[in-house]
């Protein structure tokens, strides 16, 4: 794998530039190894298993959509599904 430099400007945050700082000086890198180096991690970091939450009677929880289901709804779907 060839290691090819990119030279670019980009603006941080003035708390994000703080983290990045104390993080390169904390590591001996520089801003810019420490913002590869960041960078490399969050995108090697895997995403989260879903937390399936179970209501009192143990079937599974929906998160909230802030969609209300009506039984009209359902009973549109379900003829669907008979036809």
């Amino acid at each position: 794998m060839q290691n090819l430099s990119m030279r670019t400007t980009i603006n941080l945050d003035e708390d994000v530039h703080d983290i990045v700082s104390n993080y390169a000086r904390a590591k001996g890198l520089s801003l810019s190894a420490a913002i590869n180096e960041i960078t490399r991690k969050a995108q090697n970091t895997p995403e989260p298993e879903p937390v399936i939450r179970r209501g009192p009677n143990g079937l599974p929880l929906l998160p909230r959509s802030g969609r209300v289901i009506t039984c009209e709804m359902v009973k549109e779907l379900s003829e669907d599904e008979l036809g």
